[in-house]
């Protein structure tokens, strides 16, 4: 199962970051991003406590259970044992993280789940790598760009990284050729106004423009 997972990433080459969006909205967006393309969602843990980890575990079970088939669905700001364990049993299939942490990433593959955790420098990437990271998350990248990412897998070619952080069209184009295995996109995609008009049309259609972009 992630090997197939592992190897559908690379495919699609995009997956979705949903932070903040209501319970009750999430099957709409999903329904959505899916229309436009869209195979993999990340629904976000809130550190914050704006909302409890129980209610996030449960977001991710009902998104499980109505794409099954249709979406991988997965967590992001993933930063405990616990809410590993949380999204295994809750029908989660990925497991992404704004950092490295050996043991959330060990955690995360006995669980036989795949692991997405977040790094920046050369040291970060080979510790996620060598812990077992499937991908590692090049995190903030449209702060350090498209020079540091091609700096960065000229001595490290072997590990697949993902670009997450101000990914916008224009980003993606600029990224090509830089041996970036795909993308993570968050509110240029989950436009909150969209969502607040129930504009699920609208939200569908620019989905679709980004993954034309990742995949071309």
């Amino acid at each position: 199962m992630e090997q197939s997972i592992t190897e559908r990433i690379e495919k699609e080459r995009i997956f979705v970051i949903v932070r903040g969006v209501e319970s009750e909205k999430l099957p709409l967006l999903a329904e959505a991003l899916y229309r436009g393309g869209i195979r993999f969602l990340e629904v976000t843990f809130r550190p914050d406590g704006a909302v409890s980890d129980e209610t996030i575990a449960e977001d991710i079970r009902r998104l499980a259970e109505q794409f099954h088939g249709r979406m991988v669905i997965g967590a992001g700001t993933v930063l405990t044992k616990k809410q590993v364990h949380m999204v295994k049993k809750a029908g989660g299939q990925f497991i992404v993280s704004p950092n490295t942490d050996v043991r959330v990433i060990r955690a995360t593959k006995r669980a036989g789940l795949v692991s997405i955790p977040g790094a920046l420098t050369p040291s970060e990437i080979q510790t996620a790598h060598l812990a077992g990271a499937d991908f590692v998350k090049l995190f903030p990248a449209d702060v350090f760009g498209l020079g540091y990412i091609k700096t960065i897998k000229a001595p490290l070619p072997h590990i697949k990284l993902l670009a997450v952080g101000g990914i916008t069209l224009d980003a993606i184009a600029s990224y090509r050729g830089s041996g970036i295995a795909g993308f993570a996109v968050g509110g240029a995609i989950v436009d909150k106004k969209r969502i607040a008009e129930n504009d699920w049309d609208g939200l569908a259609e620019n989905a679709a423009l980004y993954v034309k972009a990742a995949q071309s």
